[in-house]
C-alpha cells in the first residue's frame, strides 16, 4: 500500500548473534527428538512383538514421510517464512512421535505407523526450514557457521541417547518418556524461533509481482525450476555423497566391526562412537578451514579423507588400523551436507527452493542407500560392501566446483576471488 513506511528495524549484530544461537538450538532439538525415539527402538520392538523385517518396514514408512514432504518444503518456507515453518513442523514432529508412543502403549502397529508418517513429515520440513534460516544467519555473520549447526544436531542426539539410556535403565515406559521430552523440546523451539532474523514476511507475498520486479519465480513454478538447474543438481550430488557416507556408517559400521573382526558388541559401539565423535569435531572446527581455504578446497579434502578412511577400514587386517580408518572416514563425511546447504542458499531469492532440492537428494541417499548396502553385504560381507561408497565419494569429488559461491547475478565465480576476498577498506 502506497504511503505506508516500513518502520521495522533491520537486524543488528546482537540480533544476528541471538539468531545464530537460536538456529543452533533448533538443530540440537531436532537431534533430541530423533534420538529420543531411535534410542527406545528395542523397547518399541519388544512391546509390539515385531520381527526385524517388520520393524524395518515400520521405520521405512516413517522415512517416506520425510521424503514426500521435503520437495514441498521450499513452497512452505516461501509462504510462511522459516520462523513459522520451523515451529509448525516441530509441533508436527513431536505430535507424530507422541502418537507413535501411544500406539506402542496400546500395541497398535497401525497407530505407530501413522504417528511415524506425521513425525517424518514434520522432521523433513523442519530440517529444510532451519537450514534456510541457518544460511541467512551465516550470510549476515559473514563467516562459516553452518557445519556447527549440524554439529548441534549430533550433540542433541548424543544427549538424548544418554537420557533415553537412563529412562530404559529405570524402566520408564516409552509412552511416558517420549511425551515429556517432546513437550519440553517443543516449548524451547517456540521460544528459540522468536530470535530468527528471517520472518515469514521475507518469503510470502505475490510471487507474480516478485517476478515482475526482477526476482526469482516462486510457487510451483519456482519449485520445478530449481529441479532443472544444473548447479543445484550438482550440489545435490555433493550432498548425496556425504549423506550416503554418513548414513552407511550410522547403520553398518558397528556390525562391520563385530562381524569383520569377531569382536564383542561393545567394540562395535565404540567404533560407531569414534565415527560420530570425529564427524562432530570436524563440524565444530572445520569452519576455520572453510573460512581460510574456501568451500571447494575443503570439500575436496573431505572427499579425500572419506575415501582414504573407507579404504583403510574396508581392507585393514587389524582392528586398531580399521578404527583409525573409522576416524578418518568420520572426519571426511562431516562437511559435505552442511556446505551443500550453504551453497544452495547463496542466492536468498532462490534459497528455499534450492535447499529443498538439495535436502531431498541428500536425504534420499541417507535413507535408501544403507539398506541397499545391506543387500550387498549378504554376498561380500559388511566391510567390503562399504567400499561401494567409494563410487559416490569419487563422483562428489568431481563436482565440488559447483559449490563455489555465487555473485548476485547467480553466476559461479572464481574461488579465490570470493572465498578469499581482500579486506575491506577502512
Amino acid at each position: 500500500m502506497s504511503g505506508v513506511t516500513d518502520v521495522r528495524r533491520a537486524p543488528g549484530p546482537r540480533d544476528v548473534r541471538l539468531a545464530s544461537a537460536a538456529v543452533f538450538t533448533v538443530f540440537l532439538l531436532s537431534g533430541v527428538n530423533f534420538a529420543s525415539w531411535a534410542a527406545r527402538l528395542p523397547a518399541v520392538r519388544d512391546a509390539l512383538g515385531l520381527t526385524p523385517e517388520r520393524m524395518g518396514v515400520l521405520l521405512l514408512i516413517g522415512a517416506l514421510g520425510s521424503l514426500v514432504s521435503l520437495p514441498l518444503s521450499g513452497l512452505v518456507v516461501e509462504r510462511w517464512g522459516a520462523r513459522r515453518t520451523v515451529l509448525a513442523f516441530a509441533v508436527a514432529n513431536a505430535s507424530g512421535l507422541a502418537l507413535a508412543s501411544l500406539g506402542v502403549a496400546l500395541g497398535h502397529v497401525v497407530l505407530v505407523g501413522a504417528g511415524l508418517v506425521l513425525a517424518g513429515i514434520g522432521a523433513g520440513v523442519w530440517d529444510a526450514a532451519m537450514n534456510i534460516e541457518g544460511a541467512v544467519v551465516e550470510q549476515r555473520l559473514g563467516r562459516t557457521v553452518m557445519p556447527r549447526y549440524h554439529a548441534g544436531f549430533s550433540v542433541g542426539t548424543m544427549a538424548a541417547a544418554g537420557v533415553a539410556a537412563g529412562a530404559a535403565a529405570l524402566h520408564v515406559p516409552v509412552q511416558v518418556h517420549l511425551p515429556v521430552v517432546l513437550g519440553l523440546s517443543t516449548v524451547v523451539v517456540a521460544v528459540a524461533v522468536r530470535a530468527f532474523v528471517d520472518g515469514p514476511d521475507r518469503h510470502g507475498g505475490d510471487t507474480d509481482r516478485d517476478v515482475q520486479r526482477g526476482g526469482a519465480p516462486g510457487g510451483a513454478r519456482g519449485a520445478l525450476g530449481a529441479w532443472l538447474e544444473p548447479r543445484t543438481l550438482l550440489i545435490g550430488l555433493v550432498a548425496l555423497a556425504a549423506a550416503l557416507t554418513e548414513g552407511a556408517a550410522n547403520d553398518w559400521v558397528s556390525l562391520a566391526v563385530v562381524d569383520g573382526f569377531g569382536t564383542a558388541h561393545a567394540t562395535g559401539a565404540v567404533a560407531f562412537g569414534l565415527f560420530v565423535t570425529a564427524m562432530t569435531a570436524m563440524r565444530m572446527f572445520g569452519t576455520a578451514l572453510l573460512d581460510r581455504f574456501g568451500r571447494v578446497a575443503v570439500l575436496r579434502l573431505c572427499a579425500g579423507l572419506a575415501g582414504a578412511g573407507l579404504l583403510v577400514f574396508g581392507l585393514a587386517d587389524q582392528l586398531w588400523l580399521a578404527l583409525v580408518g573409522v576416524v578418518v572416514w568420520g572426519a571426511g563425511a562431516a562437511l559435505g551436507f552442511p556446505v551443500g546447504m550453504s551453497a544452495a542458499a547463496d542466492d536468498p531469492l532462490r534459497a528455499a527452493q534450492r535447499v529443498a532440492v538439495v535436502s531431498t537428494v541428500g536425504y534420499a541417499a541417507f535413507l535408501a542407500g544403507p539398506p541397499l548396502l545391506g543387500l550387498l553385504a549378504e554376498h561380500v560381507g559388511y566391510r567390503h560392501a562399504l567400499l561401494a561408497i567409494l563410487a559416490p565419494v569419487a563422483l562428489g569429488l568431481l563436482v565440488t566446483g559447483a559449490a563455489r559461491p555465487l555473485l548476485r547475478t547467480g553466476a559461479p565465480v572464481d574461488a579465490d576471488a570470493v572465498e578469499h576476498p581482500a579486506p575491506p577498506a577502512v
